[in-house]
C-alpha cells in the first residue's frame, strides 16, 4: 500500500468524521427536548438532599412536579419554610402555610415501664425482631429500641437513648418521613415543632391490658378529654390524641393523666 492510498483512505475518514459531527450537532438541536428555566431554579432552591420525603423520586423529581403543578410549592419538608417561599416567588404563586415538623417518638416503654415477653438475640433490626412474634417487648405497639430508625435516618437526627428507646433530636430532624415509614410498630409520627404537649403512647388494646403490660400506657380513661378548655385531645381507639390545630400546650391533660402517657414540660405551658 502506498503513501497516496493511505492519504486517501485518512482524507475520507476524516470527511466521514465531520459530516458525522455535523449532523449529530444538527440532531441535537433538532430534536432537543426543551428544559423549563423554572426547573432549573426550584431544583437550585431545594437543599438537595434527595430524600424523597416530598413523595418524588429526588430532588429533580420534585422540581419538576411544581412545574407541573401537580406538587405543593411548600412541598419540600426538609427545606422548611425558607425553601416554601423560594419555590413560590420562582413559580409566582404564595407560599401558603409551612409548619415545620418534626418526628417524634410516641413511646415511654423503656424496660422500667415495659417488660420483655422474651430474650431477643437477634440482630439489631426492629424489622427482623417484629418477625418473630411481634418482638419481644410486652406492648405489641411500642419501641423496641433495635435502631432500624437510626440506620434509615441521612441527617444523624435519631439514636437510641440510655433507655433503649429511640430519640430524635428536633433540631437535627427535617422531616424527611424515613423513620416514620421504616419503623414496624408505626410508632414514630411527624408533629409541628412548636408542640409541647406530647401522647407518648402507640398501644390501642383496651385499659385494663394496657395497664398490665405498660406503666404508662394510655389507659383510655378519657380523662384528658373531659379536662381540655380546647377540645384539642379525644380518646379515639383506646387511644388519647391531640388536634394539634386546637391544642394552646396549656398542658391541663398533662397534669390530669393518671398514667403519664402524655408528656409536656409544665415550666412552658401556657397560661390560661
Amino acid at each position: 500500500m502506498d503513501i497516496n492510498t493511505i492519504i486517501i483512505a485518512a482524507g475520507i475518514l476524516g470527511i466521514m468524521g465531520l459530516l458525522f459531527g455535523v449532523g449529530l450537532a444538527f440532531a441535537s438541536k433538532k430534536f432537543a427536548v426543551e428544559i423549563d428555566p423554572r426547573v432549573v431554579a426550584v431544583r437550585e432552591a431545594v437543599p438537595g438532599a434527595n430524600c424523597g420525603a416530598c413523595g418524588y423520586p429526588g430532588c429533580d423529581g420534585f422540581a419538576q412536579a411544581v412545574v407541573r403543578g401537580v406538587a405543593p410549592v411548600n412541598g419540600c419538608p426538609v427545606g422548611g419554610a425558607d425553601t416554601a417561599l423560594a419555590v413560590a416567588q420562582i413559580m409566582g404563586l404564595d407560599a401558603g402555610d409551612s409548619v415545620k415538623k418534626v418526628a417524634r417518638v410516641k413511646c415511654e416503654g423503656h424496660d422500667e415501664n415495659c417488660g420483655n415477653r422474651y430474650d431477643y438475640d437477634g440482630i439489631d433490626s426492629c424489622l427482623a425482631a417484629n418477625m418473630l412474634n411481634g418482638g419481644p417487648k410486652k406492648c405489641l405497639y411500642g419501641c423496641m429500641g433495635l435502631g432500624s430508625c437510626v440506620q434509615v435516618c441521612p441527617f444523624d437526627a435519631i439514636h437510641i437513648n440510655d433507655k433503649g428507646l429511640a430519640e430524635v433530636d428536633p433540631e437535627k430532624c427535617t422531616a424527611c418521613n424515613k423513620c416514620v415509614v421504616i419503623c414496624p410498630k408505626n410508632v414514630i409520627s411527624l408533629v409541628p415543632y412548636e408542640q409541647l404537649t406530647i401522647v407518648s403512647c402507640n398501644n390501642y388494646d383496651k385499659g385494663p391490658m394496657v395497664k398490665k403490660n405498660c406503666n404508662v400506657a394510655c389507659i383510655a380513661c378519657g380523662i384528658c378529654e373531659r379536662n381540655c378548655p380546647h377540645d384539642a385531645i379525644h380518646v379515639i381507639n383506646n387511644l388519647a390524641e391531640i388536634d394539634y390545630d386546637k391544642c394552646t400546650n396549656c398542658m391541663i391533660c398533662v397534669e390530669k393523666c393518671p398514667t403519664k402517657a402524655i408528656q409536656g414540660d409544665l415550666t412552658l405551658r401556657t397560661v390560661e
